[in-house]
């Protein structure tokens, strides 16, 4: 199933790559348009799963995109506004936007809500999105995250392979210590704990809304997906 596909209306354009790069890392693939005018032609043309829809636009504003849209489609639409006194409006029958979130605002509330909408929805759309894409190659000794690479360590990579070999699996610091060194060396505890912080940042700073690698307290690590 491909992963689903955002259509983010914005004219900030700092904002929408903030926006582009977050959903991206969730595992959502991302269009984005800076006018309103565009949207219904681009909608007709590559209808998206869900669009993220500005309310103040240059070209036309998103409250009369959204009613226009709303003639000949359901795709949902959440509609980003800084007009509190409009939710009434966006959320009624006269516009039939499914959500909404206000500025300022958490990329990572955005995120969240794109998925709820989506789960409501239609839950293998949600589900997908959920399920990151990591590849470890231990050949060219290299990791990815959705396509893009991971800076790790030789260690850190090991122990990625590791988790990604067995997702799910719950390891001790003594089973890890046999995987990250082959050459039999004595570690502490303390050291494969700081090998799994340092791997479990990195992981983050790809997929900011996820925590991979779970402590399992009392006996080790796992990683989720």
């Amino acid at each position: 199933m491909t992963a689903p596909l955002i259509l983010i209306v914005e004219d900030e354009a700092k904002l929408a790559r903030v926006l582009e790069e977050y959903l991206q890392q969730s595992g959502f693939r991302t269009e984005h348009l800076a006018r309103g005018d565009l949207v219904i032609p681009h909608v007709r043309k590559e209808p998206p799963d869900l669009i993220l829809l500005d309310l103040m636009l240059p070209g036309r504003d998103g409250m009369e995109v959204c009613r226009e849209l709303r003639q000949f489609s359901s795709i949902p639409i959440i509609m980003v506004t800084a007009r509190i006194d409009e939710i009434d409006r966006l959320l009624g029958l006269e516009i039939g936007a499914d959500d909404y979130v206000c500025k300022p605002y958490s990329p990572r509330e955005v995120v969240a809500r794109v998925k709820a909408v989506l789960r409501r929805l239609d839950p293998r759309l949600s589900d997908q999105s959920q399920q990151p894409i990591i590849k470890v190659d231990m050949v060219s000794f290299e990791a990815h995250i959705g396509g893009r690479k991971i800076d790790l360590t030789p260690v850190e990579l090991r122990l990625l392979n590791t988790f990604v070999e067995y997702p799910g699996q719950v390891f001790s610091r003594g089973q890890l210590m046999d995987k990250l060194y082959l050459d039999n060396r004595v570690v502490t505890d303390r050291t494969v704990d700081s090998h799994v912080k340092n791997l479990r940042r990195k992981l983050i700073e790809h997929l900011p809304e996820q925590e991979l690698i779970r402590s399992v307290y009392g006996v080790g690590y796992k990683l989720e997906l």
